[in-house]
């Protein structure tokens, strides 16, 4: 299939458009700024990246389009998509629906130490024979890599509380269909979309209502209100702290 993205420079949507193109897609994007590394990172793969947005880079053999959350209403090549009434996904929905539905998603979310965390997860389960895939937003140190894609079940991502694209302002992470999901801890962030901490305490309940009765909720036990969210859970949930 043939992917466009717009925004494609951005550290989640150049991992994205790397692991399209290891999947067999033929991938290409465009953005406002194109310069090192995310322009070498994309190159070093064979993915052209287009300096700029322009309608005319929305061409008619262009199967889908996946639109970043730094993209808004008023961008021509956004515009192009609506008035032409291509195809077009979140980056978080093109994850879910590419990689994930016949995965083990085990989803690192919380305020503080994600990367970390999901590196950590990815590490032990590759160290231990079990071949996962993850997909993180940063560079993890033993991997040397934001992203794998291994045979194995297990799927790590890096749970974004963030919102998903102009079009759909839920946190990312609740298109991850999670089967475990971790929260480390929990403070207020994001005062730009997220009113008060409120706020973020019920887009987090809401991550953990998704978890199956199988599944398992992990908490970290001295973050007072990462504890809070155990309160109804639908499954078997698990602490850990110093």
């Amino acid at each position: 299939m043939k992917v466009y993205l717009i925004g494609v420079c951005g550290t989640a949507m150049a991992t994205l458009a790397a692991m399209l193109s290891d999947r067999g897609h033929a991938v290409h994007g465009s953005d406002a700024h194109v310069y090192p590394p995310m322009s070498d990172f994309l190159a070093a793969r064979g993915i052209t990246c287009l300096d700029g947005f322009d309608e005319a880079h929305i061409t008619s053999d262009i199967e889908l389009v996946v639109i970043g959350n730094a993209v808004s209403r008023g961008n021509p090549e956004v515009e192009a998509v609506l008035d032409r009434k291509l195809r077009y996904r979140s980056l978080p929905d093109m994850v879910r629906e590419t990689f994930l539905w016949d995965r083990h998603s085990i989803v690192i979310a919380g305020t503080h130490g994600k990367t970390t965390t999901a590196s950590l997860v990815s590490w032990v389960l590759a160290d231990g024979g079990r071949d996962p895939s993850f997909l993180i937003g940063g560079l993890a140190g033993n991997f040397d890599s934001s992203y794998r894609l291994g045979e194995g079940r297990e799927f790590v991502i890096e749970g974004d509380e963030y919102d998903s694209a102009f079009f759909d302002k839920t946190a990312k992470f609740l298109k991850y269909l999670p089967d475990v999901a971790v929260v480390g801890n929990l403070e207020f962030d994001h005062a730009d979309i997220y009113a008060d901490f409120e706020a973020i305490r019920l887009a987090v309940r809401r991550l953990v209502s998704l978890l199956p009765r199988g599944g398992s909720l992990i908490l970290g036990a001295d973050s007072v209100p990462a504890m809070e969210v155990a309160d109804g859970a639908p499954c078997p949930v698990t602490t850990f702290g110093l």
